[in-house]
């Protein structure tokens, strides 16, 4: 089953579902947000996806942007716990140690921008749940990690659900 399968199924679940819309939603985010099981959950393409479900009315924005926020951040918090107690025992380990250079470039970018490299990695697709991961291995200060986690994962999760949660209207009053 590809990946794009996999995206309208559970698309068409949460539409049918939407009780389930929420843990769904936060699940995925919490997915997105791991640092290996991100590789493996097409929850980018399911969260653009849930917007054009708030966009059509069928989901409440705020409740689908709170679940998306808190899931993104325990899955980061999550995967910079693993690094901080785990250390290179984690990267060493499989399917980590399948992808040296995605492991380098997200050291080569926290070393370059620290708490801030916190924030901005998580708008970088594979190097999302890799720099929290990395932060943790290289003792970054949990205060430092938290307030950069918990600032970027509202502004993620806005901009994944926006486009489709506010684009087709703000369009149509535009050429309407």
């Amino acid at each position: 089953m590809s990946l794009q399968e996999i995206t309208h199924i559970i698309m068409q679940f949460i539409q049918t579902h939407q009780i389930w819309s929420l843990p769904i939603i936060f699940l995925l985010a919490f997915g997105e947000s791991m640092a290996v099981i991100s590789l493996l959950v097409p929850a980018t393409a399911i969260l653009l996806g849930a917007g054009a479900l708030i966009g059509g009315g069928a989901i409440s924005f705020l409740p689908v942007m709170i679940a998306a926020s808190v899931g993104a951040v325990l899955g980061d918090w999550v995967s910079y716990w693993l690094g901080k107690h785990y250390h290179q025992q984690v990267i060493a380990s499989w399917p980590l140690n399948k992808h040296p250079k995605l492991i380098f470039r997200a050291e080569q970018f926290f070393q370059r921008y620290g708490t801030l490299g916190v924030f901005i990695g998580r708008f970088f697709g594979p190097l999302r749940a890799f720099v929290p991961l990395i932060a943790g291995t290289m003792h970054m200060p949990a205060s430092k990690f938290n307030l950069a986690n918990i600032a970027s994962a509202p502004i993620w999760a806005f901009v994944l659900l926006a486009p489709g949660a506010f684009g087709v209207p703000w369009l149509e009053t535009l050429f309407g």
